[in-house]
């Protein structure tokens, strides 16, 4: 197919994605990632040095125990600038709505995992010094969005999740890896990436993983929590659709200047939640955080990858009207209901 027949495609689901949110009433839109073939294909189809499918392969698992195994990126020579990571998208996005709109960027802690001690040493002898070279594309990525006009950009961050789940974390020292350093180190990277671009508001979105209706990982925030106390995030967008995210009381650790934003509205599953569930949970999550500082979402997108979750586009719209249904009954604005 030619390129332009292509871009023909991904512009018209980019334009249902945008229409989708917008009748359901969600505040804050995305394209969809619809031009991506994972969330982190911006980075690994932006820069020259990724190998696609050849980095450390992870299992996600449904609750029936049945698994798949997702092959990811592992960086294999120097990084070379392609193009912009999300220029095309936020310019198309901007475009076409005239809502607020964000982007989404993976973190440093994401982009982590795709260094191999092995596989990686010939390009970077260290992760740190891939990570540097992470850092720098990431500021640029941003410093261009900004001068674009984008003014919220979203870092996804499920890497984080993978330390709260004991198998996940020895994976981590096999590979070399100490977990709770990685988790200090990767806060102060993630900081450098967000700091100093005035006018853009900076969120933190962190899931248990997201496949074809699968997890990879389970466990509360707790053990993470000094990500909220020491990261420089506007929002933290967090997963809590399921007893695998545990309770709401790691929520007493982030600072009230900041905002929550609660995904209770499972993307996995097309079971529709009930309203006065979602009432409730609110209201139990308002116990440790202050209410008028939270919102509502839901749990991740409904297709982190090209297979997309076993769900349907008339249950996507339904979780979509749910949220912001939800968000107009408990906070009285749907300025609270927003995508992932």
């Amino acid at each position: 197919m030619a390129d332009v027949d292509f871009k023909r495609i991904e512009d018209r689901a980019v334009d249902e994605a945008i229409a989708l949110q917008e009748t359901a009433g969600i505040d804050v839109i995305t394209d969809g990632e619809q031009r991506r073939y994972a969330f982190y294909g911006h980075l690994v189809d932006a820069m020259d040095g990724f190998d696609r499918e050849g980095g450390w392969a992870i299992p996600f698992r449904d609750d029936a125990g049945d698994q798949l195994v997702l092959k990811r990126p592992v960086v294999v020579e120097r990084l070379r600038w392609r193009r912009s990571m999300c220029g095309e998208e936020w310019v198309y996005l901007r475009a076409r709505t005239s809502h607020r709109a964000k982007v989404t960027l993976i973190s440093a802690q994401q982009a982590a995992a795709y260094y191999d001690p092995e596989k990686s040493r010939a390009a970077y002898p260290t992760r740190d010094a891939y990570l540097a070279d992470i850092v720098d594309l990431s500021r640029r990525e941003v410093t261009e969005l900004g001068r674009l006009g984008c003014t919220y950009v979203q870092i996804d961050a499920p890497q984080y999740a993978a330390l709260l789940d004991p198998e996940l974390r020895e994976g981590y020292r096999k590979r070399g890896s100490d977990p709770d350093k990685l988790i200090d180190t990767c806060i102060e990277l993630d900081n450098a990436i967000i700091s100093d671009h005035p006018g853009i508001t900076f969120g933190m979105h962190i899931c248990r993983g997201n496949n074809q209706s699968r997890y990879y990982a389970q466990g509360g925030y707790e053990p993470i929590a000094r990500i909220f106390q020491r990261t420089k995030f506007n929002r933290f967008l967090l997963e809590y659709d399921d007893q695998r995210s545990g309770g709401f009381e790691p929520l007493r650790h982030v600072p009230h200047d900041r905002f929550v934003v609660l995904g209770l509205v499972t993307t996995k599953k097309p079971r529709l939640e009930r309203g006065d569930e979602l009432d409730a949970r609110i209201d139990e999550a308002s116990r440790f955080f202050p209410r008028e500082r939270l919102a509502l979402s839901p749990q991740c997108g409904f297709a982190s990858t090209m297979a997309g979750n076993r769900i349907s586009e008339d249950d996507q719209r339904s979780k979509l009207e749910l949220v912001a249904a939800t968000a107009r009954r408990a906070w009285g604005s749907p300025a609270a209901a927003t995508t992932r």
